[in-house]
């Protein structure tokens, strides 16, 4: 037997490559909920109001002090038997991003804090409603120095998308899984999904440092 038949290789490629697909939407739609949802929960835990601080502060550090696995295996398992059902993809999806949400809060929120304090006191002088003044004057000068921090938490969840095979998800992962349970051989499946995970972390961070970098000459 060969160590590496790269016949088998190619020809489980095809249903590899499926799969990736679904690794790759649940990334990018787990982020774009994470980076909204944490930017709400960041402002939250800054609020003033204790009602609203106290609360935030709990949920973001209840999160991240629990791991992934746990919260999924909640979305999925227990809450069914409250009347919230859930297929595996849309807990698998809710799970990763209010995760990842709150790691981004504190990211939000540091860069929210190093914003100079003569700009706060800036758009108060100016009587700008709140929702202008983050827009337009706060959430620029914040979003430049935690964007590199903002891509690596993107790469980090792609990474742990194989956490939700756990509750049944069909991801790239899962698949190479079945694949070498089903012909008693795992090392190309395997490879070539750690190849997978090593190509699209490199492209993703290129791409951030380029986002970067443009955001630098637009200054």
């Amino acid at each position: 037997m060969n160590f590496f038949d790269w016949d088998f290789a190619w020809e489980i490629l095809p249903r590899l490559l499926d799969a990736s697909l679904k690794t790759i939407g649940i990334t990018i739609a787990g982020f774009s909920i994470a980076i909204v949802l944490g930017l709400f929960l960041a402002v939250g835990r800054r609020s003033r109001h204790r009602w609203l601080s106290w609360p935030m502060t709990g949920l973001i550090e209840f999160i991240r002090s629990t791991p992934l696995l746990i919260q999924v295996y909640f979305l999925f398992f227990v809450l069914p038997n409250y009347g919230f059902n859930l297929s595996a993809l849309q807990a698998g999806i809710i799970g990763i991003a209010l995760h990842y949400a709150c790691y981004t809060a504190e990211v939000y929120r540091a860069g929210l804090d190093a914003v100079p304090r003569a700009q706060w006191e800036a758009v108060t002088a100016l009587n700008m409603k709140p929702l202008n003044a983050y827009r337009k004057v706060i959430l620029p000068q914040a979003l430049r120095p935690i964007l590199p921090a903002l891509g690596n938490y993107m790469i980090s969840m792609l990474k742990d998308t194989p956490v939700l095979s756990a509750i049944t998800v069909v991801e790239i992962m899962q698949r190479a899984k079945n694949i070498g349970s089903e012909h008693f051989r795992y090392l190309e499946p395997i490879t070539m999904v750690g190849l997978f995970f090593l190509i699209l972390s490199l492209g993703l961070a290129w791409f951030v440092r380029r986002l970067e970098n443009r955001m630098e000459l637009a200054r």
